[in-house]
């Protein structure tokens, strides 16, 4: 069961977005909060494993929440939800500690499906985010600021790899002479930093960059 804390300063968006989470089977909603500082306190008294933060919030914004929850909370996963499709918000989430972000005009449409990718460990961006992060990179690129020559470090080009070819997370860990759970936690930053969410995505990445032939 995913605990999860709502922080809306609209009741009736939060009893929406309840009514949706608590339709699942898995889900529950353990708290509510109006703005971002009853967020902080409820996340310190109750168990929550998922946090999903309004942007705009009186007192304290859900990216000021977030940036304070992933301090004092850092096993807290947060996804913020928005009504602004905005580069800024987004980045800013994302700077904040945030997993996902979700606007409020597809939640029913997206909500459910971003809750379970950051609870996996994996990101969840809507397709304008994704469209802004590469643009981003094109114009740090092409102003000639430093950008990294590969988004990887070698341990994570050689778990891709083995995952491309089909192994099983217990192979990938007797190959490497390392854990499950470390596995479990490569596979987790691999679809983050790609922006992936599944073992396909991330064999059609190893077949273009070279990793396995296709």
């Amino acid at each position: 069961m995913t605990r999860i804390l709502l922080a809306d300063d609209h009741a009736l968006v939060r009893r929406g977005v309840r009514l949706i989470l608590e339709g699942e089977p898995d889900f529950t909603v353990v708290a509510e909060a109006g703005d971002g500082a009853e967020a902080v306190r409820a996340a310190a008294t109750h168990e929550a494993d998922l946090a999903i933060l309004d942007v705009a919030m009186p007192r304290m914004t859900g990216l000021q929440a977030a940036r304070e929850l992933a301090r004092t909370r850092p096993a807290l996963r947060i996804l913020m939800l928005s009504m602004y499709d905005n580069e800024q918000y987004f980045f800013q989430a994302l700077k904040a500690g945030a997993c996902g972000y979700v606007l409020k005009s597809v939640a029913d449409r997206d909500l459910v499906e971003a809750c379970r990718a950051v609870r996996r460990g994996e990101p969840f961006l809507y397709p304008g985010a994704v469209t802004a992060l590469i643009r981003n990179y094109l114009d740090r690129a092409r102003d000639g600021e430093e950008v990294p020559q590969s988004l990887l470090t070698p341990r994570e080009e050689e778990v891709l790899k083995l995952i491309a070819e089909g192994h099983t997370s217990q192979e990938i860990a007797d190959t490497l002479v390392i854990s499950v759970k470390t596995v479990h936690r490569h596979r987790a930053n691999l679809l983050h930093k790609l922006g992936m969410r599944d073992r396909l995505e991330l064999t059609r990445y190893a077949i273009r960059a070279g990793l396995i032939e296709p």
